[in-house]
């Protein structure tokens, strides 16, 4: 694995898709679907309090987000290490500012109803997952 570079963090940040892989208790792999938005040194995520990966992180911060170019060819592995944020408890907290931050860096558009959006992630008990990438490897971004 190698360090990021300029061009690496540039690739990162253009692609949302992801897959966040977690350890288990046992040590073995656990992994899930993502959208995610990087920043240049940190991917944010929006995952629930009762979820697998998220007790899995809980227990041990080491992920790795394995980032899905525009091809099958096109990818990067990020190590990193995971820091989970408050759960949304209340409509509009600080927890679902960052959700719908993170919700509109990720989308086209902003989200068309934030009271809306902010009931949805109390409900599910979202939060903030914040990822700083470490190291990288991987084929396709490098061009």
């Amino acid at each position: 694995m190698a360090s990021l570079t300029a061009a690496s963090r540039e690739w990162l940040t253009q692609h949302h898709q992801a897959v966040l892989i977690t350890l288990r208790a046992d040590g073995s792999a656990q992994s899930s679907n993502v959208l995610t938005a990087f920043d240049g040194d940190v991917f944010r995520v929006s995952v629930t309090a009762v979820r697998a990966k998220t007790r899995n992180l809980a227990r041990d911060p080491r992920a790795v987000v394995h980032v899905l170019g525009d091809n099958f060819w096109g990818y990067a592995s990020v190590a990193c290490s995971a820091q989970l944020g408050a759960v949304s408890t209340r409509a509009g907290d600080q927890a679902g500012q960052d959700l719908l931050q993170l919700f509109n860096d990720i989308s086209d558009a902003p989200h068309p109803n934030p009271q809306e959006f902010f009931g949805i992630q109390v409900a599910e008990q979202r939060l903030l997952l914040s990822l700083r990438a470490e190291t990288i490897s991987g084929s396709g971004w490098q061009s």
